[in-house]
């Protein structure tokens, strides 16, 4: 089993989807030992946003590390996504890697009956953290985009772990990331 980790976070060891994607990964080595992982910080390599240029070809190296990207999100069976929430929907780095991996003819199709989506038999865990505490679909976008999105592309396993009211107070972080936590471990205290 390949795991792909996403992290996307700009506050660095600070971060509440930081640490919580490292429990999702932690999870899944522990329910499946001979797993692989491939790790990307995109605050750290920031992938460059779309521009006429990357799209015509004209920045090669560009092109080159989107097909990298490309390549590693096909080739993972279990995709770990750190989304952290700035200002009602997901960071800018991660919407730049989503550009790389929603691309027509590799992930998705458009035909005379619709688009449809390629990408099959994989699943989606995203850790979501809020300062403020939200209702899926109510007051932010990140949930239903990135349901909506990886559906698109086919993927029909897509859960969310979530923190949130992280910025009401230390207590209500440490309480919010402890349950977060919990629910990441359950299902490995289920079935053992």
């Amino acid at each position: 089993m390949k795991v792909l980790q996403i992290d996307s976070s700009i506050q660095g060891e600070g971060s509440a989807s930081r640490l919580l994607t490292r429990e999702i990964v932690a999870n899944e080595l522990a329910r499946h030992p001979g797993a692989t992982v491939v790790y990307r910080d995109l605050a750290a390599e920031e992938p460059q946003h779309l521009s006429a240029a990357l799209l015509s070809g004209r920045e090669p190296a560009e092109a080159a590390r989107s097909a990298d990207r490309l390549e590693e999100f096909l080739a993972a069976d279990v995709i770990v996504i750190g989304a952290p929430i700035y200002n009602f929907t997901i960071p800018s780095q991660l919407k730049a890697w989503i550009d790389r991996i929603a691309v027509a003819g590799k992930t998705f199709r458009y035909s005379a009956a619709g688009p449809e989506g390629l990408v099959r038999g994989k699943r989606v865990i995203v850790a979501v953290s809020r300062g403020g505490v939200h209702a899926p679909g109510t007051g932010e976008f990140a949930e239903s985009y990135l349901r909506f999105l990886f559906g698109f592309l086919g993927i029909e396993d897509v859960s969310f772990v979530r923190a949130q009211g992280l910025s009401i107070s230390p207590q209500h972080r440490a309480l919010a990331l402890a349950e977060a936590v919990a629910a990441i471990a359950a299902p490995v205290r289920l079935a053992a």
